[in-house]
């Protein structure tokens, strides 16, 4: 697949309930923070798109079935620290935050039309977790037509098995997998 012209950056999750260890959601993940922060510097060099996602539940209705599914999604309350974007990402005012209740950044998201009117053609999807949220995105980028790219060190999951098993599906169906370095030489070829 080509990356296009004008590829969007979908940050899934880099929130402090999944950055920090000291939430129940989250995990030692440094490697990847620092992987989306090299991302987000080229993308923000070229003026390319870029959008993060949280998880916050306002009310005790949202995502009833997938809160009982996973009880520690909970503590995501608006006003959390843990909603919030890993400050070490240095997210800029220009850089909308997605809230969504489910897996997908597209589920019951305005994301699908934020895509159109940037006029993305392409998306490049990291971000937490691999088996979970990532896949979930990836797959809904894909089914609305979108190439889709993941650089495999900026993706992560609590469980490597789970992460190493979806990197590999993943890429058997739903895009492309690619190192970090991959995907930074072709946005230095935009």
């Amino acid at each position: 697949m080509s990356l296009g012209r004008r590829p969007a950056l979908l940050a899934i999750d880099l929130i402090n309930g999944f950055t920090d260890p000291a939430c129940s959601l989250g995990s030692s993940c440094d490697a990847v923070v620092q992987a989306n922060a090299q991302l987000l510097k080229a993308f923000r060099a070229r003026g390319l798109p870029v959008f993060f996602t949280t998880v916050v539940y306002h009310s005790a209705d949202q995502a009833r079935v997938f809160r009982q599914r996973l009880d520690a999604l909970n503590c995501l309350q608006p006003g959390s620290k843990w909603i919030q974007i890993d400050a070490r990402l240095g997210r800029t005012g220009n850089e909308p935050v997605i809230e969504k209740q489910w897996a997908s950044g597209f589920f019951k998201t305005p994301l699908a039309n934020l895509l159109q009117q940037q006029q993305a053609d392409s998306l490049v999807v990291t971000g937490l977790t691999t088996s979970g949220c990532v896949r979930a995105t990836v797959v809904d980028g894909l089914q609305h037509d979108y190439p889709v790219f993941v650089p495999r060190e900026a993706v992560g999951d609590r469980n490597p098995q789970a992460h190493q098993a979806n990197l590999f599906d993943m890429h058997a169906k739903y895009a492309d997998v690619v190192s970090l370095d991959t995907l930074l030489g072709e946005l230095a070829a935009l």
